[in-house]
């Protein structure tokens, strides 16, 4: 099987960069990605992780992908595949407004890039968050990281993150 690649961009600040799906450890998610794509929405700097940006989009996969290749360290490049119940992201202390797109909903899908050294996915309120890894960069990281270092000094409000295949 050739590589599968897909183009991550944070439309605002016109950059992009490239990964490569992981089919050989995460083929379930990788499949369920690859079919919905183009996959996108507003985006957002992690508060607990460090150094992540993501989007939250409804579920797409036929079924929920089972926990395969897990982290709880992510390094940079990685693109991980998040669900949470839309209660677990419904606190006060995740500081959505109220008109978040994702508000009300049951299930809501996290597609997130890791950008720098040092993530540690644990939560405050609900302990450890393990994540699935589904992509790696493999060209472009040093200019994404530098427009996500940015939406964390400057603001991520009208920014959109989208994936889709390259």
């Amino acid at each position: 099987m050739t590589d599968r690649l897909i183009e991550v961009s944070l439309a605002g600040r016109g950059v992009r960069c490239t990964a490569k799906l992981l089919d050989d450890r995460a083929p379930i998610t990788c499949d369920a990605v690859w079919d919905a794509l183009p996959l996108g929405g507003d985006a957002y700097h992690a508060k607990y992780a460090r150094n992540e940006i993501y989007t939250l989009v409804p579920p797409f996969a036929p079924q929920e992908p089972p926990l395969e290749n897990p982290t709880v360290t992510p390094i940079p490049g990685d693109l991980c595949y998040f669900t949470f119940t839309g209660t677990q992201l419904g606190t006060a202390s995740y500081g959505y407004e109220s008109g978040a797109g994702h508000q009300g909903r049951a299930t809501v899908v996290d597609l997130a890039l890791f950008y720098e050294r040092n993530n540690l996915l644990i939560n405050g309120d609900t302990g450890w968050v393990p994540g699935i890894v589904w992509g790696t960069v493999v060209d472009g990281l040093a200019r994404m990281a530098d427009a996500c270092q940015d939406l964390w000094r400057s603001g991520a409000q009208g920014e959109s993150l989208t994936f889709r295949r390259a």
